[in-house]
């Protein structure tokens, strides 16, 4: 997978420019959006929380025009999660319910809410950004906990009419399967554009030495094991079970498909 830059000689600036002013205008473009229809009204402060949670989880798009030939400035790509990491750690001690951050991004206003599943999220961000930057595992990982982790319980919620429950948690089959369907387009959508736009230079669709069979395999097992761990997870603990589960369901995939040996397909580096 290649990268996409107008600065091949200046990897420090261009690599500023995409990982921090780009990212920071995506993403507090999206906030400030969604806190100014909370405000007015026009959307609840759950289904903004969604939002933000899908477009924060797609920050990855800016892995296609991070310029690898410099590999110490790649790591800009993790700057905007790193603010919003230290953003909620003061607001989660220190904000107040008035806060907009607080209001949009809590589910009840109390701004130590900040300080569980929404600040595990942005740990989530900066692993997948840095151990395993512009790989089939990073952008699956952010793929289905950005996707159907976020889209799940407002399924649940709005259309949810079968119920079960696990852990003491009341779910819904029709949020599971919303789960399952979003992170699987999510997953798509995520290989479609870093592995497929990003390997032009290739004949191929993916990445070279991957079949597409087996990259389906991998994005179906991923999305569907997801799917479970968001089902048994502890409250706001999902954000962390449900991408570690992507890793270790990778693994396991590895080793049924290729003996063991493919660490270095779907962990390695594309870019």
């Amino acid at each position: 997978m290649g990268f996409i830059t107008l600065m091949p000689n200046d990897p420090l600036i261009w690599n500023f420019i995409i990982g921090v002013v780009v990212a920071l205008v995506y993403v507090q473009g999206i906030i400030l959006l969604m806190e100014k229809m909370v405000t007015n009204g026009k959307l609840s402060s759950d289904l903004s929380r969604k939002v933000i949670h899908i477009a924060a989880g797609s920050f990855i798009w800016i892995w296609l025009f991070i310029d690898t030939s410099d590999g110490i400035t790649s790591l800009f790509n993790i700057a905007v999660p790193l603010l919003f990491f230290f953003t909620f750690l003061y607001k989660g001690y220190r904000g107040s319910p008035d806060d907009k951050d607080v209001k949009t991004m809590s589910r009840t206003g109390d701004p130590r809410e900040l300080l569980k599943g929404t600040l595990y999220f942005t740990i989530i961000m900066m692993i997948a950004g840095t151990i395993f930057f512009g790989s089939y595992a990073g952008f699956l990982m952010m793929a289905v906990v950005g996707w159907g982790d976020g889209i799940a319980p407002y399924i649940g919620k709005r259309f949810g009419s079968r119920k079960y429950t696990t852990l003491g948690r009341e779910k819904t089959l029709e949020g599971s399967l919303g789960f399952f369907v979003i992170a699987l387009l999510g997953s798509l959508l995520f290989w479609i554009f870093l592995g497929v736009l990003g390997a032009l230079d290739t004949p191929v669709l993916a990445d070279p030495g991957v079949e597409l069979l087996e990259i389906l395999i991998v994005i179906i097992s991923c999305c569907f094991v997801g799917m479970v761990v968001e089902a048994f997870s502890p409250a706001d603990l999902d954000n962390i079970l449900i991408p570690a589960s992507t890793l270790i369901t990778l693994l396991v995939v590895d080793f049924v498909l290729y003996s063991g040996a493919s660490f270095i397909v779907f962990f390695r580096p594309l870019l």
